[in-house]
């Protein structure tokens, strides 16, 4: 890591005109600056009078990145993160990617500029060759999703399981043609997801029906837009998995609105267990995700790499979710044996 001295030594000028150029000092002349400037991109040195006088000491704040504060998931995860730092006497800063590679980078910088003692990130935006160069400045946690090749602790909900016993809860019930929601981000959880699903119908030899996979759903309206779709097919799902507990409400909201019974003509399960999920009629039933162990178990091992200064490893902490059975998959249906 380049320091104030090496920038000093590379433009030809003494710590302290570097020192006033970094604090705009009035009296600094504009070639200095200059030469200051270009000493510092090349080094690639970033002041922070913070980082400056307390290097060696701890901030007591932790970066969190999400791609969308507004996601249920996140929002839940975030209040469970704080919770758990205030309990270590840390500060969490949220800091939104919006799926942007430039803005997670920018958000790691505050890890090299000494602004905060570690990050949790939960997603990948950028390439791990590119994130693994932050390490040479604190630890980082990835939680929420899986990276194989990542050699940092990674806390996560096992999604394979999380599909497979939806799956299999509906088959339980007697559907055989069952929809399926994406909600169109590409990363391995929900690879994971989707493949858990297919497994639990070919296990019941029960075919994957491509015509009743939907995909970029995420919203009420989009829910019922699917709705819509489902109800001018000539062949109709009695069930479908909807990816999200805002999908699932908009799909029974549109069923409902023409004239559908859920679940009789329609079973529907969403994902989060929001609490919109015991508001309708019917009750959805939907995925119980392990938001509080996993923010409990984030926070732990972070700390213990704040604290221990050992910032490289391929710990995983593998969580199981639930399914909240209610009355929007109750009813069973009966068997008719297709030809």
């Amino acid at each position: 890591m380049s320091t104030i001295e090496d920038v000093a030594k590379l433009a030809g000028l003494s710590r302290t005109t570097v020192s006033r150029v970094l604090n705009d000092h009035p009296y600094v002349s504009v070639e200095k600056k200059r030469l200051v400037q270009q000493a510092m991109e090349h080094l690639g040195y970033v002041p922070n009078s913070a980082a400056r006088s307390l290097r060696n000491q701890k901030t007591g704040i932790i970066a969190v990145l999400i791609p969308k504060i507004s996601t249920p998931f996140f929002s839940q995860l975030l209040e469970r993160l704080e919770m758990a730092a205030s309990a270590k006497s840390y500060q969490l800063i949220i800091c939104q990617t919006q799926f942007s590679k430039q803005k997670e980078r920018n958000y790691l910088n505050l890890l090299k500029t000494k602004q905060v003692d570690g990050v949790i990130m939960t997603s990948f935006e950028n390439d791990w060759s590119i994130i693994e160069s932050y390490l040479n400045y604190g630890p980082i946690l990835l939680c929420n999703e899986i990276v194989e090749n990542a050699e940092i602790p990674t806390v996560y909900m096992n999604q394979a399981n999380c599909g497979y016993i939806v799956a299999k809860h509906l088959l339980e019930r007697g559907h055989r043609h069952i929809a399926y929601c994406s909600n169109g981000i590409v990363s391995e959880g929900m690879k994971a997801r989707e493949q858990g699903f297919k497994r639990a119908l070919a296990e019941a030899s029960c075919f994957f029906e491509e015509k009743f996979y939907f995909e970029n759903v995420s919203s009420v309206e989009d829910g019922k837009r699917i709705f819509r779709k489902i109800a001018n097919m000539k062949i109709i799902p009695t069930a479908i998995f909807t990816g999200g507990d805002h999908v699932a409400a908009g799909i029974i909201s549109e069923a409902k609105k023409q004239g559908w019974s859920i679940p009789k003509e329609l079973a529907v399960v969403g994902f989060d267990d929001m609490e919109i999920t015991e508001l309708l009629d019917p009750m959805i039933t939907t995925v119980i995700q392990p938001v509080e162990e996993m923010a409990l178990k984030s926070m732990e091992v972070i700390y213990e790499k704040i604290h221990k200064k050992q910032y490289r490893s391929f710990e995983k902490y593998e969580f199981f979710s639930k399914l909240a059975v209610r009355d929007s998959t109750r009813m069973k249906r009966k068997l008719v044996a297709t030809f």
